[in-house]
């Protein structure tokens, strides 16, 4: 559970499953609310577990591609039936 543990990882990894390749700036558009120290950090811990890829793009400015790996799509599932049972949860919340 430390490995998914924190508020952001399952929506990283939910954005890259969902985008294939995002740049670091992509990320910050998509996922509302991270800071940027965050966003780097998170990504830092998901690609030392082997979850996620970090690719260095020979470009002016160095850009960086970060990818989901076949290990972290794995969690495609559980990720899909989480935000489900979100919605459902926020549903049941706002009707009450």
């Amino acid at each position: 559970m430390s490995v998914l543990s924190g508020k952001w990882k399952f929506h990283i990894l939910g954005t890259l499953i969902e985008g294939d390749k995002l740049g670091f700036m992509d990320l910050m558009r998509e996922i509302e609310g991270i800071g940027t120290k965050m966003l780097s950090k998170e990504l830092q811990d998901l690609e030392m577990n082997q979850l996620i890829t970090r690719t260095v793009m020979n470009t002016k400015p160095v850009t960086v591609q970060y990818a989901i790996t076949k290990h972290g799509k794995t969690l495609e599932p559980i990720i899909k039936e989480l935000a489900k049972w979100g919605a459902a949860y926020r549903d049941s919340m706002t009707a009450s």
